[in-house]
């Protein structure tokens, strides 16, 4: 039997890696649901016991670590997966180095960033404490992602999504272990540390020596991968900033009440808007090294993720639109009815999302980093002028309106940017027409009254996917990917 490098090195390279990628977009989507729930079961729990004061205090803390460390990121583990696909040897491995003391540095500025802005705010000296607790898991967090590469690299999705939920599962059962035990703030926030310590171990156990672990600052090296890559990180900036940028012109502009319906609907749609890049990341590995030496093969796995995109994309909205009542009813209770036409409008947006990142992904393997600076810049622009002209208007549904709008711009934008850049990776929009009568048939049950929304939402799925099937438009890869058994995670 071969070794795990050897096979890993290989199946880039083989017919196998398109269903293994697309086994692994199932397995880390379907980690991702899970590692959701878990949190959606301990959020009551430490909601109740810290109370809504402490628990807005502990949401400030996280987020502040949270933005700060993902604007610091600038995509350095997406350069890092390609660059991975694309070299060998001893080149890659002083590459990943480099790389490695990279996010190590990058990574301690933000925390320290975000410190030092939670001492300037005049947080308490436990919100300044615990963002320091915070930080740090952060820190070993982005370490364990950036070392996870060589998993990504060989395709092993089943042990990346074991990781992930391996912190999840630790971070709930201390939050549920802290709470019994009658535990005050500053504890919860320990529990980073521990969650990135264990995602950590499990990480390094697993990539042994096929990732190096020692990091390495050589300029000489690493500066012309920092400066190619610097319109990179600022397109992932702004794609940060510009996601979020109408809520916080909904807080300027709108009503406490308004704003807080786009705030329901803007966080269900800010859960889902993960999905994408797990499912189409998978692919990540295959499109890098495509794109450096096989342009044809690269074509193709461009035409079929952006068909699988629609499809999936499509049913995502569609299953939006048929559970929307039932999903606000679950988060905000009888006060969220009115967000339920917000919800419905902004979960369009998801289509839209599912192409640009089918885009996107192509385009980094083709290293054109300004590009989707371009793109990102101006789905900024969109998303804030048209958040402005909406908002007096229509409210809540201006802006989901508005946030909608912009990422069809962000769609286009980095799709057309794609066919002028690679006219041998023209996507395919050929099961366009089948989609379009699937997504009405799938509709279908709304015009049932009294229908239960969540019956609604599986009648809608099964009419979805039986037209599909029917116009012939169910990629063949996906099935067969599905119903081969994997020979190892």
């Amino acid at each position: 039997m071969s070794s795990p490098t050897a096979r890993g090195h290989d199946i880039l390279d083989t017919s196998h890696a398109g269903p293994a990628a697309l086994r692994g977009s199932a397995l880390r989507g379907g980690g991702y649901v899970l590692g959701i729930l878990l949190t959606l079961a301990s959020a009551p729990l430490l909601i109740r016991h810290l109370g809504v004061a402490d628990f807005g205090r502990y949401v400030t803390v996280v987020s502040l670590v949270t933005l700060v460390t993902g604007l610091t990121e600038g995509g350095l583990t997406a350069i890092a997966l390609r660059e991975w696909a694309t070299q060998h040897g001893e080149t890659r491995a002083r590459l990943m180095r480099n790389l490695l003391g990279i996010r190590l540095s990058i990574t301690a500025i933000g925390v320290v960033l975000a410190v030092a802005f939670a001492v300037a705010a005049g947080y308490r000296e436990a919100l300044v404490v615990g963002t320091v607790l915070v930080g740090v898991g952060f820190l070993l967090q982005a370490v364990a992602n950036l070392l996870m590469v060589a998993l990504q690299g060989e395709l092993r999705f089943g042990w990346v999504t074991a990781i992930e939920l391996g912190r999840q599962v630790v971070t709930v059962a201390l939050i549920v272990g802290l709470v019994v035990a009658g535990a005050a703030l500053v504890p919860f926030f320990a529990i980073f540390i521990a969650a990135g310590v264990v995602g950590l171990a499990m990480t390094v156990w697993l990539v042994g020596a096929r990732m190096p672990l020692r990091p390495r600052w050589d300029m000489s090296e690493a500066w012309p991968l920092i400066r190619d890559s610097v319109p990179y990180a600022a397109a992932v900036a702004a794609n940060i900033v510009y996601f979020r940028i109408a809520i916080i012109i909904m807080s300027l502009i709108a009503t406490a009440k308004q704003t807080g319906y786009f705030a329901t609907s803007f966080r269900v749609v800010e859960v889902l808007v993960a999905v994408p890049a797990l499912a189409v990341g998978a692919a990540f590995p295959i499109l890098a090294r495509s794109a450096a030496n096989d342009r044809a093969r690269f074509g193709h796995a461009v035409r079929r993720i952006f068909e699988i995109a629609l499809i999936a994309g499509v049913w995502i909205a569609l299953v939006i639109e048929l559970a929307a009542p039932t999903i606000m009813q679950i988060l905000a209770g009888d006060e969220g009815e009115p967000a339920v036409a917000v919800l419905r409008i902004q979960g369009i947006a998801l289509v839209a999302t599912f192409v640009a990142v089918a885009a996107a992904y192509p385009l980094l393997s083709l290293r054109r980093h300004r590009a989707l600076l371009l793109a990102n810049g101006v789905a900024l622009v969109a998303s804030a002028g048209l958040t402005f002209a909406f908002v007096p208007l229509w409210e809540a549904r201006g802006a989901a309106l508005a946030a909608v709008l912009a990422e069809v711009c962000l769609a286009v934008v980095q799709t057309a940017v794609l066919v002028r850049s690679s006219p041998d990776a023209r996507p395919s929009f050929g099961a366009i027409p089948v989609v379009v009568l699937a997504a009405a048939a799938g509709a279908a049950p709304l015009a049932i009254p009294g229908l239960h929304p969540g019956a609604r939402a599986v009648l809608g799925t099964a009419l979805y996917f039986a037209i599909i099937a029917l116009g012939r438009k169910f990629p063949p890869e996906l099935r067969h990917a599905l119903m081969r058994r994997p020979a190892s995670a």
